[in-house]
Order: structure tokens, then C-alpha cells, then sequence
């Protein structure tokens, strides 16, 4: 009956308008309970696979491969956490703020090359420059969410550097 409704109001019409990150932002309509719940099992798991990655690092020939590995899930799954809180369409539209799209662009980059690097081009000191890159791109990607962290840092290392 309620098929029936909706093609007869011309709301089924209005449905298949619809963008994919409406659909998206359509889906996720968990419960705030559930969103934290799933924002910290994500952000769990990914602080477990960094520091499993730290922890790897040293073993004899497959340690900076599990590192880079390990690492780069990491911080997937941290950067996915947030989606759980704001949803995933308004995580990606702040992602894509002014203020956010040069350290996001990187910090993408970077984890893709990471990846390119240890198992496509097998050359592990530019992998280990990349996740350096990663680290640095993904603290200031995420002080962009603290107002005026990013420009107290920049004024404290301009003052350092005269």
C-alpha cells in the first residue's frame, strides 16, 4: 500500500532524482548511541593497528612491509571513525573545506603512495618518507578542527625560525 502512495503522489519519481550522497546520507540514520559505539570501535582499531605497526617494525625483513601496512589501515580506519559521528556526506563535504583540502589532498596522497611505494615500486625509504608525510599531513588535517590551533602553530614557528 504505501508502493502504491508513493507512485501515486510522485514521490518514487522524486526518489530516483536523488544524488549518490543523498542516498548515502539517507542510509546512515543510526542511532547516536550506535554512532559512537561504531566511532569508537573504528578509532579502537585503528590506534591498535598503528601501534601494531610501530610494534612490527623491527622484525627482521617483512617488518617495514607489516609497518606500512599496519600504519596506513590505522589511520584509514581513524579518519573513517569521524564518519560514524557527523556521516559520512557531511565528513566528506568537511574534508573538502577550504580550510581542509590542501592538508586532506596530501594526506590521501600520501596514504595511496605509502602503499605504491612498498609494494608496487619496492623502494621502502621513500614508503617510510611517505608515512612520515602521512603523519604530519593527518595532525595537521586534524588541528584544523580545533579553531585557531593551526595559526597559533604558525605564528610559534614563525617566531622560532627569525
Amino acid at each position: 500500500m504505501d508502493k502504491l502512495k508513493s507512485v501515486v503522489s510522485g514521490e518514487e519519481a522524486r526518489k530516483d532524482d536523488r544524488t549518490i550522497l543523498q542516498v548515502a546520507n539517507e542510509a546512515s540514520s543510526l542511532s547516536w548511541a550506535t554512532r559512537v559505539k561504531g566511532f569508537v570501535a573504528c578509532f579502537v582499531v585503528g590506534g591498535v593497528c598503528t601501534i601494531l605497526g610501530v610494534c612490527v617494525l623491527f622484525l627482521p625483513k617483512i617488518g617495514l612491509t607489516l609497518f606500512i601496512v599496519f600504519y596506513t589501515f590505522g589511520n584509514i580506519c581513524t579518519l573513517c571513525s569521524t564518519m560514524f559521528l557527523m556521516g559520512p556526506v557531511k565528513q566528506l563535504k568537511r574534508m573538502c573545506d577550504k580550510t581542509r583540502a590542501l592538508a586532506t589532498t596530501i594526506m590521501l596522497t600520501c596514504l595511496v603512495l605509502t602503499l605504491c611505494a612498498a609494494f608496487w615500486w619496492k623502494n621502502f625509504g621513500l614508503a617510510l618518507l611517505f608515512c612520515i608525510l602521512q603523519i604530519l599531513s593527518f595532525s595537521w588535517y586534524s588541528l584544523s578542527y580545533i579553531p585557531f590551533v593551526r595559526d597559533a602553530i604558525m605564528r610559534m614557528v614563525s617566531i622560532c625560525l627569525k
